[in-house]
């Protein structure tokens, strides 16, 4: 089966390439042939690593030091029509994306072509070649995406064959738009087994509890260090490790760290900086962490139940409480509850024989988001796809020109409530 992939840009971090390399990975281990189509590049090679046996193929080369440099191009300081401006994307797309992005698909000879964001999903549902199987993924929610982006997707979503999203509860969302003849499934993003540990094993109660995502208000770190203070209270011994990378204004790093030295936690919390091998520094704990207010799934949280760590999570909507059974291999607390947090870490921390049974537990019970098992899950869904014959096909000018023009008119009444809003504020 051919099977192509369309990222945002395939050359940086980020928990949607992560997965996207993952299943990609898995599909060509699996004898077919992948691959993944980057709209836009900023540097020559990918910071993650291409993918064993994918052919990597970008559209808009903006490497500065490329012979191929695409910045200068005319069309690329005009706003782009195709990718949707309510898409948080859409500063960085043009009309040189959208004639380039339109140009390789329309020609694209595919089975199966998947778009991993909305803007980009949008994409596939106007330009993809007519014979392909048009696949959307969600890896955000539903709920998060504002008026303007929710009626692109009402309107344009229809063009798609299927819609995957990563946990049962966006699925159901979605199901409730009423997308006329779209398939609508829930598969989780993989996480590969963790590596056999290199050189001496680590001690076997390391009392180490370990955080990871980026440095940002929804993520609650002002939370977890504040439970955290509870810990050292009953277990001074015990350290906190933050790893991930802030905003670009340092605004939450600094915020987090006045929190730490005002509570006097400098000796037993750490934020360090995001790390390429987290699995090496997961390995060094004894309990993970999370403790967000909202989640699309929870990428952290496999990866530390890969390792064979327990986790504490908030059971916010989405993503945790499809991934943790509570009591079995990890905990799921209140959102907002630092008591909660502190307690179900002490009890952790007190019992080392539960500590270690729901460690093996999360290990044992991680093995469904094994990447072999979820490329599975999508090749079962792309085959029924394509026993159903060719993909759709586009809805002609009229439905287009009354598509503009509702999204002309959304977005007329957005700018002058953000206007009326300003005005309010002065």
């Amino acid at each position: 089966m051919r099977i192509s992939f369309l990222l945002h840009n395939a050359y940086t971090v980020g928990g949607t390439i992560r997965s996207t390399f993952n299943l990609a990975a898995a599909l060509a281990a699996a004898q077919h042939d992948v691959e993944i189509i980057s709209a836009i590049r900023y540097r020559e090679t990918p910071v993650m690593g291409a993918p064993p046996g994918v052919r990597l193929t970008h559209l808009v080369d903006l490497c500065r030091d490329s012979p191929h440099y695409d910045g200068d191009d005319p069309r690329h300081a005009r706003p782009a029509r195709v990718f949707p401006r309510a898409d948080g994307r859409h500063r960085q797309y043009s009309r040189l994306t959208d004639e380039r992005i339109g140009r390789y698909l329309s020609g694209l000879e595919t089975d199966v072509i998947v778009g991993t964001r909305p803007g980009l999903n949008v994409h596939i549902a106007r330009q993809a070649h007519p014979d392909a199987i048009r696949v959307g993924q969600e890896h955000l929610t539903l709920s998060g995406h504002g008026l303007r982006l929710r009626h692109e997707i009402r309107h344009r979503y229809p063009l798609l064959d299927a819609l995957t999203t990563v946990t049962e509860a966006d699925a159901h969302a979605y199901r409730g738009l009423a997308l006329p003849g779209v398939r609508i499934r829930a598969i989780a993003n993989s996480v590969p087994a963790a590596a056999p540990a290199a050189g001496p094993a680590e001690p076997p109660d390391r009392k180490v509890v370990v955080a990871a995502g980026r440095l940002i208000p929804v993520k609650r770190y002002d939370l977890l260090i504040r439970a955290f203070a509870g810990v050292v209270a009953s277990h001074p011994d015990w350290r906190l490790r933050i790893f991930g990378r802030g905003d670009t204004t340092g605004d939450e790093r600094r915020a987090l760290t006045a929190l730490i030295d005002a509570l006097g936690l400098h000796d037993h919390v750490s934020l360090d900086d995001h790390v390429d091998n987290l699995e090496a520094e997961l390995a060094k704990a004894s309990i993970a962490v999370s403790t967000s207010d909202r989640e699309s799934f929870g990428m952290t949280i496999v990866e530390a139940m890969r390792c064979g760590l327990p986790v504490v999570a908030t059971d916010c909507p989405n993503g945790p409480r499809e991934i943790i059974t509570d009591g079995v291999d990890g905990r799921l607390v209140r959102p907002g509850d630092t008591a909660g947090v502190t307690a179900a870490l002490c009890d952790l921390i007190r019992d080392d024989a539960t500590r270690r049974r729901m460690g093996e537990a999360a290990r044992r019970n991680s093995a469904r988001f094994a990447p072999s098992h979820i490329a599975a899950q999508h090749l079962a869904l792309y085959e029924e796809l394509l026993n159903d014959g060719p993909g759709k096909r586009a809805l002609g000018p009229l439905r287009e020109a009354a598509h503009r023009s509702r999204t002309a008119a959304i977005d007329t009444a957005h700018a002058l409530r953000s206007r009326a809003r300003r005005a309010l504020k002065r």
